[in-house]
């Protein structure tokens, strides 16, 4: 048997690797580089995190600028004096807030909507004293009434009202220390044309009437109910005392004063004006323009204020008359009177036998 012829040479087979795609011809053009066909670039997400921040914080630049702004733009008058005698500092923060019935720049047309006669000269409507404490004790909102009997300095006895028209704020805040022993570190003063202003501002103040009230030396009427009061209708409101509705006269027109302030404050502080640029720019505004303050006070400290005096309507706030010895509010209780300051100045609770209405 012939033997079978042998394989020259015999190799490994493996078969060349498989290709995927399309071949070269579909892949790339002649002349075209490895990096042919071109990767399109990713699309980049928005990065609305980063946008909204920097909107942020563009309003909130915005904002302050515009606060710093208006509190350059409040009105200020030198109130507060150092002097010998003057009571020592104590514990909390206390406010004069005095309401003036200046008549000054009024035209004849708003002296008649607002039903304010044509007194001249420049007296105190409304005198108040605000106690911020420092600790958990309630704020305090205090009337001293108008006709109070007290030692003027320089000018002996007279009505405490008397004070500002002698001295204007710098004799006031010192007649108030002295008979009070409060020191007192901010002022606000607001005229009767200003007070409307920022009623008018927040758009009206809601309040419940009990009763008609008619005050039959201005002629001012505000029918009973729930309602919206706006500036003209507010300051009759605040100002009345002739009318069957406040029959103890001074003493509950003082007593309307606070529920007004309260009501007041407690529409100024809503989210709906505090969080809302377009409402409280103009709300702020309003404010600047209409108050005098000392000129140590700033923007900053009367948010304080009204963030205090918001809790009037809530009952966190107390809101109580200095303790006087009959209906005239002509003399003060000397001993009630003594156990409200010394609470006042020590930031401990205000006896009940001090309170006064």
């Amino acid at each position: 048997m012939l033997p079978l012829p042998q394989q020259d040479d015999a190799r490994d087979y493996s078969p060349p690797p498989r290709r995927s795609g399309p071949p070269d011809d579909f892949r790339r053009p002649p002349g075209a580089g490895e990096g042919y066909p071109p990767q399109r670039p990713a699309r980049r997400k928005p990065r609305w995190g980063r946008r909204i921040g920097i909107a942020f914080l563009v309003l909130i630049l915005l904002i302050a600028g515009g606060l710093v702004w208006m509190d350059f733009s409040l009105n200020r008058v030198t109130a507060i004096e150092d002097y010998p005698g003057r009571p020592a500092e104590a514990a909390g923060t206390n406010w004069l807030i005095v309401g003036s019935d200046s008549r000054e720049g009024l035209t004849a047309e708003q002296k008649a909507e607002l039903t304010t006669g044509d007194a001249g000269g420049k007296r105190t409507d409304t005198i108040l004293v605000a106690h911020i404490p420092d600790n958990d004790t309630p704020p305090t909102l205090l009337s001293l009434p108008r006709d109070s009997e007290v030692e003027i300095p320089g000018h002996g006895t007279n009505k405490i009202n008397a004070a500002f028209s002698l001295g204007g704020a710098p004799l006031l805040v010192k007649t108030v220390e002295g008979k009070t022993g409060l020191r007192i570190e901010h002022y606000a003063e607001i005229s009767f044309a200003g007070f409307a202003d920022i009623v008018n501002a927040v758009g009206g103040v809601e309040m419940d009437i009990p009763e008609e009230m008619h005050d039959t030396k201005t002629g001012v009427t505000i029918p009973a109910g729930h309602q919206t009061l706006n500036g003209t209708q507010a300051l009759g409101f605040v100002r009345m005392r002739y009318s069957s509705s406040t029959p103890r006269s001074d003493l509950d027109r003082v007593v309307n004063q606070r529920k007004f302030i309260g009501a007041l404050a407690g529409e100024i502080a809503t989210p709906g004006t505090l969080l809302n640029p377009f409402t409280l720019f103009p709300v702020i505004g309003g404010i600047t323009d209409a108050l005098t303050v000392d000129d140590g006070d700033h923007l900053w400290n009367l948010a304080s204020l009204g963030m205090a005096m918001s809790g009037i309507s809530d009952g966190s706030t107390v809101a109580t008359t200095v303790p006087v010895t009959d209906g005239r509010a002509k003399y003060w209780d000397e001993t009630k009177s003594k156990q409200l300051f010394d609470a006042l100045r020590n930031d401990t609770p205000i006896p009940t036998t001090a309170l006064y209405q």
